[in-house]
């Protein structure tokens, strides 16, 4: 995605780093190493990291977490990744988003210490994420794997305070395996000798590749549905693990899925033994931008005075299993979708979930995004599961054909963080 047009300095540079390596994805640590020993090491004098890996819920877990260190007084960096609107939203140094000339600063020297060696993006930008981490003192860094665990950029940490491993589900197959019990191992390769792991709610297959690994290396797991348990009832988040009962509001961010996600992040907070201010902040002060987040400013909004528009950012089945499950639960009014989606998506797999509680789909492109799927095959792929759908030029085009006929419709814009980070850009 690109950035806004003021961030010249660290977009000019960004702009350089993406011309390392010919290939976007190469999951390798080589590289990693290397350019971290030509550094002095960053990555052994970060703060107590919080390690998150998994499929779907990351970011909203991570983002629980921090909301309840934070509540607790804590000083909390956090590592990211996709951006939406701009690259900055991935660092966050001692609770701010990096600044412009702090970034473009670490962009330089991790770029001259490199000297131009082959190396991927997420990979140097990682290195110069630790910079920004290992200068500036904290309390924790919350890390998010980028892609996979055993050989992702941040995996070179080596003995975080704490991993999470949220549900693992089938995506980026090209990459981790065909099967999620393949999926499952490569995210369990950020388990570490003797550091605890809190698991979020696996399949059975799932489960046990991460239970193997950490049988093998001597790590202690955290389980659901065996370690600790959260759900709803009455209208309110009830958690339980060894330690007794906590009876809380439920979450701010919406959707069925993110009771579980709260679950874990709750877990975590009990295992670093944080106050009792933590636990509620965690569920009622979390923000987490393009997970089925209420549009309320900005053009599209304008020109949608009586509709309720949504935008969620999930790609795979998971995904669209978890936003149809968010769409049940809401008070019935017709709904539409705007889909955009990559072309190494699981188009069909990721709108079936959907269609029952779709009254149309309208098919764009992702601006300015060469993976993007055609329009035109996610119509298909759309018409293919049962939902009606047609091709739109644009988001606003494709919007404004769904208020013709439903003035007061809901509309989801969804389908990929892409499509998300475009409508966000455009919409403030």
């Amino acid at each position: 995605m690109t950035s806004t047009p003021a961030l010249a300095g660290s977009d000019v540079v960004l702009e350089r780093l993406m011309s390392l390596h010919p290939k976007i994805i190469d999951l390798r640590l080589d590289r990693m190493q290397v350019l971290l020993d030509r550094m002095g090491r960053p990555d052994l004098a970060l703060p107590p990291v919080i390690h998150v890996a998994g499929t779907n819920g990351k970011g909203s877990t991570q983002a629980m977490i921090r909301a309840g260190l934070e509540a607790a007084g804590k000083v909390c960096h956090a590592y990211t990744s996709p951006h939406l609107a701009r690259f900055h939203e991935r660092i966050r140094v001692a609770g701010e988003l990096i600044s412009d000339p702090d970034l473009t600063a670490l962009m330089e020297e991790t770029e001259a210490a490199n000297a131009g060696d082959p190396i991927t993006y997420f990979e140097i930008t990682t290195c110069a994420a630790f910079l920004a981490f290992a200068r500036t003192p904290a309390d924790y860094l919350l890390l998010e794997v980028g892609l996979g665990g055993r050989f992702d950029a941040t995996n070179v940490v080596r003995a975080p305070a704490v991993c999470v491993i949220t549900p693992v589900s089938l995506d980026h197959q090209q990459y981790l395996g065909e099967t999620v019990r393949e999926i499952a191992g490569e995210k369990a390769g950020i388990l570490k000798p003797g550091v605890p792991c809190v698991v979020g709610p696996q399949t059975a297959e799932g489960l046990e590749a991460i239970e193997s690994q950490a049988e093998a290396i001597g790590a202690p797991l955290i389980v659901a549905n065996r370690d600790w348990q959260s759900w709803r009832e009455r209208d309110r988040l009830v958690f339980q693990d060894q330690n007794g009962l906590l009876d809380l509001p439920l979450p701010n961010l919406p959707g069925p899925h993110q009771i579980d996600n709260a679950g874990a992040a709750l877990a975590v907070l009990r295992h670093l033994d944080m106050p009792e201010a933590a636990y509620e902040a965690a569920v009622t002060r979390a923000y987490w931008p393009a997970r089925m987040q209420r549009l309320r400013h900005g053009p599209l909004v304008e020109a949608a005075p009586q509709a309720e528009l949504w935008l969620d950012g999930g790609h795979n089945p998971a995904a669209g299993e978890a936003l149809a499950a968010t769409l049940a639960a809401m008070p019935v009014r017709p709904t539409h979708a705007i889909c955009g989606m990559l072309n190494t998506k699981d188009v069909s797999g990721f709108l079936r979930p959907l269609a029952p509680h779709l009254s149309s789909l309208q098919a764009v492109s992702i601006p300015g995004e060469k993976a993007t799927l055609a329009a035109t095959e996610t119509e298909a792929a759309a018409l293919g599961v049962g939902i009606a759908a047609r091709v739109a030029g644009s988001v606003a085009e494709a919007l404004a054909a769904i208020l013709a006929d439903q003035p007061q419709a809901r509309v989801v814009i969804c389908g990929s963080l892409y499509l998300a980070g475009s409508v966000l850009r455009e919409n403030g």
